[in-house]
């Protein structure tokens, strides 16, 4: 059996950057927990459907088991571990431990970072606005009202806050992207 050639890719985990050998079949999701050693991004089904593996690429909340780790080469990514500012937690991660939108913690990495993308582009969601950007994220513990409403919670929190240099940058490219050319 032919040995399969590896590539080489960097990319730039929570604004570290990471240059490895990888194998072309490497998915993202892995390359994040076994070779970066970021174990917050969940593994659950494999197949896209439950959205434990959802991180921030280029500023699009993603499927890391969808993408392999090549097509991620020169990409920005943010996992749950990058949203905290130190040891202060973003306050979307304030919010589900405040709210009790998490129960065994499975899903929530992908919850919160689904949020993030949607509180980005949309600071003020209607509950409708949330429970669809939330669609394609399964927790199996709640009823999903806990999580709507930590949603809420983080909108208003985070209205009230000043914004960081980040928040502003990724709110200008969501704005960019909504406007038509």
């Amino acid at each position: 059996m032919d040995a399969v050639s590896k590539k080489n890719i960097s990319i730039r985990v929570n604004g570290v950057e990471h240059t490895r050998e990888v194998e072309p079949r490497l998915l993202l999701v892995h390359f994040l927990r076994d070779v970066v050693g970021l174990t917050g991004t969940h593994i659950g089904c494999e197949t896209s459907i439950c959205g434990a593996c959802t991180i921030m690429l280029n500023d699009n909340a993603v499927k890391s088991c969808t993408v392999l780790a090549v097509q991620a080469d020169g990409a920005d990514v943010l996992t749950i571990e990058g949203l905290a500012q130190g040891e202060k937690l973003h306050p979307i991660q304030e919010a589900f431990w405040e709210c009790h939108g998490l129960q065994c913690g499975f899903c929530t990495p992908g919850m919160i970072l689904i949020t993030h993308q949607l509180l980005v582009r949309n600071p003020q969601p209607t509950e409708d606005e949330i429970r669809h950007a939330l669609d394609g994220n399964l927790c199996r513990c709640t009823g999903y009202q806990h999580i709507v409403d930590a949603v809420q919670y983080a909108a208003e929190a985070m209205r009230r806050r000043p914004m960081d240099k980040r928040q502003g940058k990724e709110q200008s490219r969501a704005k960019a992207q909504r406007t038509p050319r």
